[in-house]
């Protein structure tokens, strides 16, 4: 069962990625498109994210529609926690906040739940930026890659000439 989920899981990240690696697009459009797509999608937007890439779309012709929308595979629901529960390890490094115990004697709720955020928000930037630098670099030479293994295919296969030979037979 969950073998057969991230078998499809895979497969459908693969055919995204695959057709943004097909367009005319330079693979730096395509990286950054992906990059884009992992750094708002990183985000807590409650799906105000897909919005802002049809913004995006709309705004700059050089964006790659299949792997901005790539990246939603990829940063999934089952992925998403651990990127929160990441942002909030990371903004812990960053923002001091003061324990729930003494918060508790001393301040208010609302200020355990500002603390919080800032450091969930925080973290998040952070987080969200080496996963968008991770995916970049990955897509780009995932790009390269592919594209360079299709202009060594361009001619025909060495099976394809064998079975046209023996055709002509």
């Amino acid at each position: 069962m969950l073998r057969d989920r991230l078998s499809r899981y895979r497969d459908r990240v693969r055919r995204k990625l695959t057709a943004a690696f097909r367009e005319e697009h330079s693979p730096h459009e395509v990286a950054s498109s992906f990059a884009i797509g992992v750094f708002v999608t990183a985000f807590p937007t409650g799906g105000l994210g897909i919005g802002l890439f049809f913004l995006f779309i709309s705004l700059w012709s050089w964006i790659s529609k299949p792997a901005i929308f790539a990246s939603v595979a990829v940063m999934n629901p089952l992925i998403k926690p651990a990127v929160y529960l990441a942002s909030f390890q990371v903004g812990g490094l960053f923002v001091s906040t003061p324990s729930i115990t003494a918060t508790t004697t001393d301040g208010s709720a609302t200020d355990i739940a500002w603390g919080a955020i800032q450091q969930l928000l925080v973290g998040n930037v952070i987080v969200a930026l080496v996963l968008s630098l991770a995916g970049y670099v990955t897509v780009l030479h995932m790009t390269r890659v592919h594209r360079e293994r299709k202009r060594n295919r361009q001619g025909p296969s060495r099976l394809a000439t064998v079975r046209n030979f023996f055709r002509r037979l």
